[in-house]
Parts: structure tokens; C-alpha cells; sequence
């Protein structure tokens, strides 16, 4: 089954060219007008991806992510008027996985669509453990799920994908462009701001379930994994 998107705009001309750009890459999509309506698709079910648009009347695309991030980690692609580091950092920093600025080329935003698709797949290639450990930390490629000791930490997918590279490579450096491969695909250039974010999402998440120090920081280089690793699986 093609993968199913929610595109939510309250302009009828960018819902209609985002609809038949996602039709015309094999994927069925669905509109809402608003963030009212929105809901009542997300709460239906039967949606794999939401295109979000941040700047609507009465219930704005970052309040519409706020209570989607209550329940779900379903992968969400803001998109925005405005070219504002405030907005883009604000949109990631509750939960966004991408954000693109209006006006936006069709085929990048399908690309962009398509790659944070990839990264919320069940699937386990050859040679690829199905669980990564670390410490109290476990995470499940199949169910696409993750523990720090007994609880479960919800993670989007670009979230989950940063961390699955990390996991996997435990002794390494990870620079900002390296992660960015890893969570986007290659040939996708978002913002250091934008895995920055992502990196902060990820360490506040396990901060609640009481886990510190998951990811550390090397000065002038960039990212990894803060806590020794096994595997299994």
C-alpha cells in the first residue's frame, strides 16, 4: 500500500499542487484546510506522514504538532511563509522531523517526504542487527522502538534514525553533516540548527526517563554516543 499523506494548508492552491506532486510519486494524500480538521484525520488514523503548514488561523501547525506529540511520534514536515530561525528551531524543537520554507520546489519536498519515509520503515537489511544496546539503552530496528531501562522513549523518525547512527557506531565522531547523511539520506542539506535540535530533543527525552549524558558533544567536531554499547540480536 502506497505510503498515506496529510497535507494540511489552509491555502487551497498549495494543498492542491502539494496533493499532485505526492500523487504523481506514488503516494496517496489527503487535505485538511485547517488544524481543527487536521485532527480529526490524525485521530482517525490511516496516516503515515503529515505535511504540516505552521501559519493557520485558530489552531497554528506548531499547536496541532504540540498535541500529536502528546500521543504519537508520527513523522511531520513543517512548512512555513516565513524564512525564521525562531520558527524552524521552535517547529523541530516540539517535535517536527523537517522544515521547508514557502515558496518550495514540489520535487524537493516530495524528496524530502520520501526520505523521512525511508527512516520510519520496519525494515533490517543483511548484516544489520535487529537490537542495539547501550548501557540501560536498547533500541529495536523491527519495532522501531526505544527503552531506557524500563521505560519507552518516543522518538520521530529522524530522532530515532540520529540515534540508530549512533548506536551503531559507538566509538565514532559523528560531524553535523555525517548525522545529517544519516537522518536525511545523501544529497538532502538542512541547517547544522536542524540536527542541533534534533540532538537536543533526544537528550531532554532521556533526561525525563532519568538517562543523562547519552549523547556528548566533541568540541569542534561534533556528536556520539556518551554511554558504552553492545549489540544483540
Amino acid at each position: 500500500m502506497a505510503p498515506r499523506i496529510l497535507v494540511v494548508d489552509d491555502e487551497p492552491h498549495i494543498r492542491d499542487v502539494i496533493c499532485f506532486a505526492l500523487e504523481r510519486a506514488s503516494l496517496t494524500s489527503t487535505a485538511a484546510r485547517n488544524g481543527v480538521e487536521a485532527m480529526a484525520v490524525f485521530r482517525r488514523g490511516n496516516v503515515d506522514l503529515i505535511i504540516l503548514d505552521i501559519g493557520m488561523p485558530d489552531m497554528d501547525g506548531l499547536e496541532v504538532c504540540r498535541q500529536i506529540r502528546k500521543t504519537s511520534g508520527l513523522p511531520i514536515l513543517f512548512l512555513s511563509a516565513r524564512d525564521e530561525e525562531i520558527d524552524r528551531v521552535l517547529g523541530l524543537e516540539i517535535g517536527g522531523d523537517d522544515y521547508v520554507t514557502k515558496p518550495f520546489s514540489p520535487r524537493e519536498l516530495v524528496a524530502r517526504v520520501k526520505a523521512i519515509l525511508k527512516r520510519s520503515c520496519n525494515e533490517v537489511g543483511p548484516g544489520r542487527h535487529a537490537t542495539l544496546v547501550a548501557g540501560e539503552l536498547s533500541l529495536d530496528r523491527r519495532g522501531r522502538t526505544v527503552m531506557f531501562g524500563e521505560s519507552t522513549i518516543a522518538m520521530t523518525a529522524l530522532e530515532f534514525a540520529i540515534l540508530d547512527a549512533l548506536l551503531s557506531r559507538p566509538d565514532m565522531v559523528f560531524s553535523r553533516e555525517q548525522l545529517m547523511e544519516a537522518a536525511y539520506g545523501a544529497g538532502t542539506y538542512v541547517a547544522d540548527r536542524t540536527i542541533d535540535s534534533h540532538i537536543r530533543n533526544i537528550r531532554a527525552k532521556f533526561l525525563v526517563a532519568g538517562g543523562s549524558a547519552i549523547i556528548a558533544t566533541v568540541h569542534g567536531i561534533g556528536f556520539k554516543l556518551g554511554i558504552e554499547s553492545g549489540r544483540k540480536g
